[in-house]
């Protein structure tokens, strides 16, 4: 990751969290045909019952995701993208590591997330991170197209001596 690379906490509606948020939503019309549809409400990504990530790449916002409370002991990963000017630096494992450190430091030991067959890049990401096949659920459970994934979490995940700023 660039060091001049900054992760920060956001409100799922902050302009800058809003602005990743639409970027995605039109990556996902051009690879789908159609927006994301599950449905999401900013409130759920607002500590502590969840959280939303925006790295920042010499001040510019170029990647987000968060994530919303799953169940009990779980959360569910949400709006992970990088921009396509800020691919190949990283940022996506970075932000990963950070969600998955902030879910077990809020008391959480697994992370399920949704993605698809025309995101491979996401496929790999998540599979070279650990995660590995779960039972479908949620908006997208009978999708045909539809990857459903989990990792449990452990205490070396809360390991990472980074915390973003909240700024």
């Amino acid at each position: 990751m660039p060091s001049s690379t900054d992760i920060r906490v956001r409100p799922y509606d902050h302009p800058d969290s809003a602005l990743l948020v639409a970027e995605v939503q039109q990556e996902y019309v051009v690879r789908y045909g159609e927006q994301d549809g599950s449905p999401v409400d900013p409130a759920e990504f607002a500590p502590p019952r969840g959280l939303f990530l925006v790295a920042y790449l010499d001040g510019r916002p170029v990647a987000s995701g968060g994530w919303r409370t799953y169940g009990d002991d779980a959360v569910e990963v949400k709006r992970m993208y990088v921009t396509p000017a800020a691919r190949g630096l990283g940022l996506a494992r970075a932000l990963l590591a950070e969600l998955e450190r902030a879910a077990l430091a809020a008391g959480r030991t697994r992370v399920v997330l949704e993605t698809g067959e025309p995101q491979p890049e996401a496929v790999r990401l998540y599979a070279t991170s650990g995660y590995t096949a779960t039972t479908p659920f949620g908006y997208y459970a009978g999708a045909p197209q539809s990857i459903h994934l989990a990792k449990d979490l452990t205490p070396q995940e809360q390991q990472c001596p980074s915390t973003p700023s909240a700024t």
